[in-house]
Formats: C-alpha cells, structure tokens, sequence
C-alpha cells in the first residue's frame, strides 16, 4: 500500500526515510544541484538518498553525504540491452549499452544491487516483458514498485505484483529530476548498514508516494 507522503514528522527512531531513486545535474537531464537537493531533504526529512544518475557515477559517498546532508547510497541508473537497470552500493562507473546479464555481473561484483526501475511504463526505458525472465534467472534483487513520475500507476502496481511473485523487496522513489520532485516518494524502513541489510530492511519498509506531474523529465 502506498500512502501520501508526510513531511510533518521524521521516521520513527532506528528507521530512516530513504528516497531510493534521486537525480541531479550529474544525470545530464536533470537540473538539480547539490545544494538544492541539500535543502529539499531538510525540508523533507530524508535521511537516506539513493543518488542514481543516468550511466555516470559522480564522487564518492562518503563526499555527497557531506554535501547533501543526508546519507548518500551511491548508484548509476544503467542503460543496457534490455532497458534501464540501477545498481546501487557502488563504488564504480558501470558502462552502458552492455547486455543486462553483464551490467548485473559487473553490479554485484562490486557487492552491489540490482533494482528494475519503473519496470513496466512505456514512456521509460524500463526493461518491460523482459523482467520476468530476469527474476526467473536471479538477476534482479529489488523491482520498484512505486515511481513518482509514472503516471498510469496500474503500471506500478504491476511491477508490485511482480514482486511479490518473485519474493522481492520493493523500494520507491521520486525519480526526481528537479527539485521540486524531491520528497515525492520514499520509503520508511528500519536502518541498514550494506546491501544485505538494504535488502532485508526493505522487506518491512513502510511506503509513501504521490505522482508529481510537474516533475517532468528533461531533455538530454
């Protein structure tokens, strides 16, 4: 279930609010600065952003946590064959236009998860039809269930009901490519401390979300 984000209280205490699916300037089709991005999670209460930008890993997280103010999961949403992939808990630009089993190999060999962003809307290059067989074949780790541009949300509560096929924690995110999509979407969930945790956490992840219409997407 997803319910109207609320921005009048902080998480709970040993959970955080984590917005899994954020983009800046770096994404080179968003127009969010760092320091912008540092006042919408103050005034969001995010602890925790997933910063995912289009085929390019920009910093380190240790240095964007400084500069956001909010802990920062680094990751690259990835263009491959089949559609786009993110990888999260990354620590090296992954190409794109490689074959999805290769981005996935290259993903976790760098302790790495794997997530199907926006899976099943047609004006985003998710991977679509292909995602079955990607969860038959263990290559996916988390589907997201909730996007906050895609504005048929049948399509997200099919990529839900792919999840729960397949036993997969879902995570939700703004896909924020200005400020103002900031906060539009996340997830509250017990604390975590690496991908396994990340995953676990998420299986008991409570859900906010609303579709942000005026968070278009940006030419590249």
């Amino acid at each position: 279930m997803i319910v109207a984000p609320d921005t009048g209280r902080s998480a709970r205490p040993g959970w955080v609010r984590v917005d899994c699916h954020v983009h800046t300037v770096a994404s080179g089709d968003a127009v969010t600065t760092l320091d912008q991005l540092a006042e919408r999670v103050a005034a969001h209460r995010i602890d925790v952003v997933c910063l995912t930008e289009h085929n390019h890993l920009d910093g380190t997280a240790e240095r964007l946590s400084r500069a956001v103010g909010a802990r920062v999961v680094l990751g690259e949403e990835i263009r491959t064959g089949s559609g786009e992939l993110i990888g999260l808990f990354l620590n090296e630009r992954v190409p794109y236009v490689l074959s999805a089993r290769e981005v996935v190999r290259r993903v976790r060999a760098q302790g790495g998860v794997v997530c199907a962003p926006h899976p099943y809307d047609p004006l985003r290059s998710g991977v679509g039809a292909e995602l079955d067989g990607m969860c038959e074949a263990g290559m996916i780790d988390a589907v997201e269930v909730f996007n906050a541009k895609v504005a048929d949300q049948e399509h997200n509560r099919a990529a839900s009901r792919t999840a729960l096929a397949y036993g997969l924690p879902g995570t939700v995110g703004s896909d924020a490519h200005d400020p103002a999509g900031i906060g539009a979407a996340y997830v509250e969930m017990p604390d975590f401390d690496g991908p396994d945790s990340f995953l676990d956490a998420l299986r008991a992840a409570e859900r906010y979300g609303e579709h942000r219409p005026h968070a278009r997407r940006y030419a590249r």
